[in-house]
């Protein structure tokens, strides 16, 4: 502070004393007198009363005095404050009768040094200036000596008390100090006498010691702790300095009671409102360098750092640097400093400065905040050129040192950034063109991160994800597009970018074409999209926009497509179809349609053309021509005429053709104007709107009427006409399926439909051509929706219900008989549409007629409840149920549904299975999903059961595949589960129309004969699958000893490969069995291969035999010719497995790609589809028979040798063997098929099918009876290789011998049975075959083919 001009050092003191009276005294009786020989008192200031202390004595009063003191030597400052500090207190001054003084304390407060020629005076410890004279926000001017950036420096004017420093605010002093006694518990409890005692010694002697304190007003024990005894106090005072506290501690020490024994050193003092806290920033961020600074005018290093909830002290390390000095000898200042900070490092700090037994501490909480900035987090940015921006925002708004964009990415697209300051936000200008994202880069992802940089370091950032699309630049078709009605036309729009969203065309009135109009796709560095129209009509004519679209981006082509009008064929109707002229005669032509355009038209015979006559009649237009038979030179003669329509683009069409026949003459009887006239027997059609049924010009009846001509009339023989509403309804969904809108026109038509099938039921019972009409529109019809709603449902089957009402059932055996699939039809188009249906909830949707009912739900994720509907018809006396398990249920695909549609009328009309035979007598229940289904699936349907006359329920449904894909009853898949005397139980593992046929006799899954049945079929294929086994095994121990001469070495290589194709189709038989079960669908790959080798392997079992029986035939007819071994090897190896591969290859790939190779319910060859059974059966049938007249043959020449083929001994047992193999065989292998034939026909007994598996399962076991160990010489082979020595002599004895008789010869009383089949009898001895020359050789192996 300047003060004004003074030559003199000068300071100020502050004198505390008490006084009974007021004082009236004179100051340099009270100061030392060396103090006043040096010093010259300048000035005083008035006493001021600084407060009143309590005391016995009435008039005792404490007083503060001002004292300046000036110096003109400033060397005498220091050690007059020296000697000041050393004084004692209190101080006793003169006593006189009227008043006691006490000086209580001095203090120096303020020194004033002379500068140049100003006084500039600063505050001593514990003292300040006025805080409301400070100027805080001005620089004072620094001086040598002065304290640079003290509290305050500057004054806006002298204190109103003159130029005196005052004492700062008052401090509470937390003090303590320990008494070294035992502690005892009362001093706990603060109501207890002891504590009491102790508080009230205590206090008395803290107010006699602190009182010298400046600024001391009271003092407080607030309580005790052990440790001997640790009192707690607080002093309320002003700032003491270290040595006025140490002199009040050393008056307490005087004056309490010795007893406490009070420890000196043990005082410690604490003061927490000495220290100015400051964090710098004040919002943290995290990774902020943060600076917390503790500033006490308390000269000490002594400083540390404590975070508290960490429990730690501060050290100087990698993040955190303590930082302490003192400031021009005045301030001490330590500053924390914490790069990178965290939010683990947010808590509450303590800054301590401990200066002998005071500790100077402060404490502030710090929070650490993330940056959170915010933003879009992806954008899509087209290359078009127009400006785009980026923005981002800080969650907390403070002044942002920096905020810096930078991009990651294939492409470098910049930017111009703005930052606004105000609102803390950042804006990223974009401006991309297609030269930055080329095509082939379209759809490029590039990041944008913005980053937020704080004053203090922090940094936040944001990505933003841009993708980078570029307008695609579509090419499409160049040429103008100009076609008539009827032809076709496509446009190819082609785009330069592959990434796409969707692409779609619509029309200039934005109406999206249907999708089925065209195909998209795409390939490396763009797409096209292809719209194709095959049958263009007037709908068509128009703008259309070929769109592709990438998120909100659209790249559109546009193309102009002009149609001419022109009749469609089928809409030209002729009349007639065909006519009858007499040779001088003349007949009138037309073709008519409904349209009035101008067209020119022509008449068209052979290569005459003849001008039309045109005739307006309403809606309908006609041409005509007059025919003259004159005008044809010959007679009889038969032309086609055909009109011609051309238009203006020089387009032309032609009509159905029109049928003359010029005749004579004599021979025609009918004669009508209408009709025309023929002969007797002739027939002929005629447009039903061109005969005498009731038409109108503007609405005419559709469909073909027969005639025949009986006697001299025409009569109707066949009536196929459509009423006219159906028949404008059916020329409507003809037009509606080639529309481009035909999806969005779908609706009101279905509606239409409904609305006009109720009007004209009569009409449609009238005429079966209006209920063949309505199937096929809804035939049509069902192709066209993806989706149907339930309002569209509901008059489906409002339509559905019309056509199949009692009444009606009559008009469909007139429509069965002549198109036997109309039921199919009609059902698959129900199927379809209940595909399609997309429910709008998940509520069940039900929908009652009288003749139909459905249910539909919609499968939501999460646990669906089981689907369980039921449906009953009073009017039919029919009901039936429908359930899928909810485990089911969870297998299906999301937000699936499942419509199940009843029939009680259906039953009627749907194509029997066997005519007369079986027939179905329940509800047709068809239930769809409308996704497909991936893993196995299963359905339980109950049908009420009319049982007629005790027939065997069978479950069965609808395959439309069947007869030719005109549909048939099928089982595949379905059992019958249960059946009570009420109802019929079904379980099936697909999904379509199901029902239960009645057959009279043919056992159902689960029936006794079936049972017993399938225990024969699998215990008798282990026996011959263990039998061949046993064949081939035996057959390789005796090889060597049965094989010696060329026919018996074929022979057994027959009997070998005969045996092993069997075992192989036995085992593959078992395979299929495995594969097709009643629980789960035919695995359809595994179901072709089984089939496939049973058919090979069995096949190759007859052509071994015919094989054998070739060879046989062979050595006995041509036995001058000798074959090698490796050419027989060759051909019997060719015949026996490659005419089989041949037929089994043939077959598989005749019948296979249409998926009617095998059969729907087995792994067998198809029979009903393709007849390819017959690729086993004729095969197997032409060897039997074969085989047999070679048996016949074989047996006569061994009976009756011609002259000079007489067999040896051995060649001739050689041949009966031949005889007898084949003879047994043969006829074995043909009586198992001839049964088996005999269980196909209706109405076999069971005794056919159980004869049929008993053949058919032992056939391994007969092979090995009689193929092998009937064998003579296989039989003394197998003795030789395993009888024991004893057996072994005997044998030899008989060999030398010819006597004996094996267990196995023909003389042994098992053999005898089988030689009582051939009529005979005798012993065969086991001999070997001589060798001695070719040709011996090549006879006498001959007879030994099958030994």
């Amino acid at each position: 502070m300047k003060s004004p001009r003074r030559t003199t050092l000068c300071c100020m003191i502050i004198v505390i004393y008490f006084s009974q009276a007021t004082p009236n005294l004179n100051l340099e009786s009270i100061v030392h007198p060396l103090i006043l020989r040096e010093h010259e008192l300048a000035g005083k200031e008035p006493l001021r009363q600084k407060r009143a202390v309590a005391s016995s004595r009435v008039a005792a009063e404490e007083y503060t005095v001002d004292v300046e003191i000036s110096f003109e030597n400033a060397s005498f400052l220091e050690p007059s404050k020296t000697y000041l500090n050393s004084l004692s207190f209190p101080i006793q001054g003169n006593s006189t009768d009227q008043a006691t003084t006490t000086i209580l304390s001095i203090e120096v407060t303020t020194v004033c040094r002379p500068t140049g020629n100003e006084i500039w005076c600063s505050c001593e410890t514990g003292y300040r200036w006025p805080q409301e004279r400070c100027l805080h926000n001005l620089t004072c001017q620094e001086h040598d000596g002065f304290p640079a950036g003290h509290r305050c420096s500057c004054l806006k004017g002298l204190p109103p008390k003159g130029p005196f420093c005052q004492l700062q605010g008052d401090v509470t002093l937390r003090m303590s100090v320990r008494l070294n006694v035992g502690f005892q518990q009362d001093l706990k409890n603060s109501s207890s006498a002891l504590y009491r005692s102790y508080k009230t010694d205590l206090e008395t002697a803290f107010w006699k010691g602190y009182s010298i304190l400046p600024g001391f007003k009271l003092v407080t024990v607030t309580g005790f702790r052990p440790g001997s005894v640790v009192v707690t106090y607080e002093v309320k005072t002003t700032t003491p300095s270290p040595e006025l506290m140490r002199k009040a501690n050393d008056q307490v020490m005087r004056n309490l009671n010795q007893t406490y024994k009070m420890d000196y050193n043990s005082f410690q003092v604490v003061t927490s409102n000495e220290t100015k806290f400051t964090i710098v920033p004040e919002i943290i961020f995290e990774g902020d360098t943060v600076t917390l600074m503790c500033e006490t005018e308390v000269l000490s290093s002594n400083v540390s750092w404590h975070h508290v909830e960490r429990h730690s002290d501060i050290q100087n390390k990698s993040r955190f640097s303590v930082y302490t000095f003192v400031l021009n000898n005045m301030t001490s200042i330590s500053r924390l400093t914490i790069y990178n900070i965290t939010q683990g490092d947010a808590g509450e700090y303590i800054c301590k400065l401990t200066l002998d037994i005071f500790e100077y501490e402060s404490r502030k909480k710090m929070d650490v905040i993330p940056i959170r900035i915010l933003a879009t987090e992806e954008m899509k940015v087209t290359c078009d050129n127009n400006p785009v921006s980026l923005n981002c925002c800080s969650e907390i708004n403070v002044n942002w040192s920096m905020v810096e964009w930078k991009q990651q990415g294939k492409i470098n697209i910049p930017g111009n950034p703005e930052t606004d300051t105000d609102s803390g936000c950042s804006r990223y200008t974009l401006k991309a063109d297609g030269r930055q994202c080329p095509s082939r880069l379209g759809g490029t992802r590039v990041t944008y991160v913005c980053e937020f940089i704080s004053e203090h370091g922090a940094r936040g950032s944001k990505s933003i994800e841009v993708t980078f699309t570029s307008v695609a630049n579509l090419t499409i078709t160049p040429d103008p597009i100009s076609v008539s009605e009827g032809q076709n036309f496509s446009i190819k729009c082609i785009s330069d970018v592959s990434n796409y969203d969707e692409v779609y065309w619509n029309t200039s009135a934005g109406i999206k074409i249907y999708p089925k109009f065209y195909t998209t796709k795409r390939y490396a560095g763009g797409a096209e999209s292809v719209l194709t129209v095959k049958t263009v009509t007037r709908e068509w004519n128009g703008t259309y926009h070929c769109i592709f679209r990438y998120k909100n981006s659209y790249s559109v082509a546009t193309k102009d497509v002009t149609v001419y009008p022109l009749p469609l064929e089928p809409n030209i109707m002729v009349d007639p179809l065909e006519a009858t002229i007499p040779c001088k005669g003349s007949h009138h032509f037309k073709c008519c349609i409904q349209e009035n355009e101008d067209y020119k038209v022509t008449f068209q015979m052979d290569s005459l053309s003849f001008l039309a006559e045109k005739e307006v009649n309403g809606k309908q237009v006609c041409y005509k021509y007059n025919f003259m038979a004159s005008s044809v030179s010959r007679c009889p003669k038969k032309f086609n005429i055909f009109c011609h329509f051309t238009n203006a683009a020089n387009n032309s069409v032609q009509s159905p053709s029109m049928k003359l026949n010029l005749v004579p003459g004599e021979n025609i009887m009918c004669q009508d104007p209408i009709i025309g006239v023929g002969e007797p027997g002739k027939v002929i059609q005629k447009l039903c709107q061109f005969s005498s049924v009731p038409s109108s010009p503007g609405s005419p009846t559709g469909g073909i009427i027969t005639y025949k001509c009986v006697g001299s009339q025409w009569k109707v023989k066949k009536n196929d006409c459509i009423s006219a509403p159906i028949n404008s309804l059916l020329q409507l969904a003809k037009a509606l399926i080639k529309s481009p809108y035909q999806d969005a026109k779908l609706p009101t038509y279905l509606k239409d439909l409904s609305v006009s099938t109720g009007k004209v039921k009569h009409e449609v019972s009238s005429f079966p051509g209006s209920l063949g009409a309505i199937i096929n529109i809804l035939d049509l019809l069902s192709t066209v929706p993806t989706q149907v709603n339930s309002e569209m449902m509901t008059h489906v089957l409002s339509t559905v219900n019309t056509i199949l009402s009692k009444p009606i059932l009559s008009t469909w055996k007139v429509v069965q008989q002549q198109q036997t699939n109309q039921s199919s039809q009609l059902l698959d188009s129900v199927e379809r549409f209940s595909r399609a249906l997309r429910p709008e909830d998940s509520t069940v949707l039900s929908i009652n007629q009288t003749n139909v009912q459905m249910r539909s739900v919609v499968i939501k994720p999460g646990h669906p409840k089981a689907y369980k509907q039921s449906f009953v018809f009073s009017d039919s006396d029919l009901w039936g149920n429908v359930a899928i398990e909810n485990c089911q249920l969870g297998n299906l695909q999301r937000d699936s549904s499942i419509v199940t549609v009843a029939f009680p009328t259906l039953k009627t009309i749907l194509a029997q299975d066997v005519p007369g035979k079986n027939f179905a007598n329940s509800l047709v229940m068809t239930t769809t999903v409308s996704h497909n289904i991936t893993l196995p699936f299963s359905i339980s349907m109950t049908f009420k059961n009319i049982n007629p006359s005790g027939a065997v329920p069978r479950c069965v449904f609808w395959n439309f595949d069947l007869a030719n894909h005109t549909g048939g009853w099928d089982s595949s898949g379905c059992y019958v589960n249960k059946v009570d005397e009420d109802s019929v139980s079904c379980v099936c593992d697909h999904l379509t129309s199901f029902s239960i046929l009645m057959s009279p006799d043919s056992p159902y899954p689960g029936s006794l004969l079936e049972i017993l049945l399938d225990i024969i079929s699998y215990i008798g294929l282990c026996f011959s699958i263990l039998s061949l086994a046993a064949c081939l095994v035996v057959e390789a121990v005796v090889w060597k000893s049965v094989t010696k001469n060329r026919t018996s070495y074929m022979r057994h290589i027959c009997i070998v490969n005969i045996a092993a194709s069997l075992l192989v189709a036995d085992s593959w038989f078992i395979v299929a069995a495995a594969i097709h079960n009643h629980y789960h669908p035919l695995n359809e790959t595994a179901c072709v291969a089984a089939t496939f080798f049973i058919h090979f392997f069995y096949l190759s079992v007859f052509f071994w035999m015919l094989t054998l029986g070739l060879m046989l035939f062979y050595r006995l007819v041509f036995i001058l010719h000798d074959t090698s071994k490796s050419i027989q090897k060759t051909i019997a190896f060719s015949l026996g497995y490659g005419c089989p591969l041949v037929i089994s290859v043939i077959t598989v790939g005749a019948t296979q790609p249409q998926e009617v190779y095998t059969r729907k319910n087995a792994c067998w060859l198809n029979w009903e589809d393709t007849k390819a059974l017959l690729a086993f059966v004729i095969p197997a049938l032409i060897i039997v028979v074969v085989n047999m007249t070679i048996t016949i043959v074989v047996i006569s020449k061994i009976l009756r040798p011609s002259i000079g083929d007489k067999p040896s001994k051995q060649e001739k047992s050689s041949l009966f063997q031949i005889s007898k193999s084949i003879g047994v065989l043969t006829p074995l292998l043909g009586l198992t098929w001839g049964f088996g034939l005999a269980t196909v026909f209706q109405g076999s007994n069971a005794v056919f099918h159980i004869i049929f598996t008993l053949l058919n399962a032992f056939q391994g076991l007969f092979i090995l009876l009689f193929g092998c160990l009937w064998d003579q010489k296989v039989q003394e082979a197998l003795l030789k290789k395993f009888s024991l020595s004893r057996w072994s002599s005997q044998h030899s004895k008989s060999t030398s011998l010819g006597s004996s008789t094996p267990v196995f010869s023909m003389s042994s009383p098992i053999s005898r049975r089988f030689n009582n089949l051939f009529g005979k009898t005798g012993t065969y001895n086991v001999s070997t075959p001589e060798t001695t020359s070719s040709s011996l050789e090549n006879t006498s192996s001959a007879y030994s083919l099958l030994n």
